[in-house]
């Protein structure tokens, strides 16, 4: 998507209205549904802007951008509170410490304590490696 005033996308303004030159289709202000995909999840919302009904540009201003921010950040943590759930339910399903989970990983000796109170964010490695463990258990004694 590119911002009303970016150089590298050429859009002429006709009112609220933008000619896209490079399918040549009229922008009109509605709204679509976006997916947004962190981390594994998938959240669909409606973002307004001035979208062409011919390819997937887009011309959105600040409020436009600004409206959906809240619900994007309240998908995010959502998203980091379920993380941080999940992990702490699969390291106590293989009866792993939190010492020992770290050093499976190589992280700090605080680190799956920081994950669980939810101080710190765990690498999509780390969350693969348990969601791997937690289908596969028996995998655990080759590591």
């Amino acid at each position: 998507m590119a911002d009303e005033n970016s150089d590298d996308h050429q859009h002429i303004r006709a009112g609220r209205a933008y000619l896209s030159k490079c399918c040549w289709f009229y922008r009109f202000l509605w709204f679509l549904c976006h997916r947004f995909d962190y981390r594994g999840k998938s959240f669909e919302y409606e973002q307004l802007g001035a979208w062409c009904r011919q390819c997937p540009e887009g011309v959105l201003t600040g409020d436009e951008t600004t409206a959906t921010e809240p619900l994007l950040d309240a998908f995010v943590t959502q998203v980091h509170k379920e993380e941080t759930k999940e992990l702490a339910r699969i390291r106590k399903k293989l009866k792993l410490t939190q010492q020992q989970a770290a050093n499976l990983t190589g992280g700090g000796h605080n680190a799956f304590s920081r994950y669980e109170r939810g101080d710190a964010r765990p690498l999509p490695a780390v969350m693969n490696l348990f969601r791997l463990l937690d289908h596969h258990p028996e995998l655990l004694k080759e590591l």
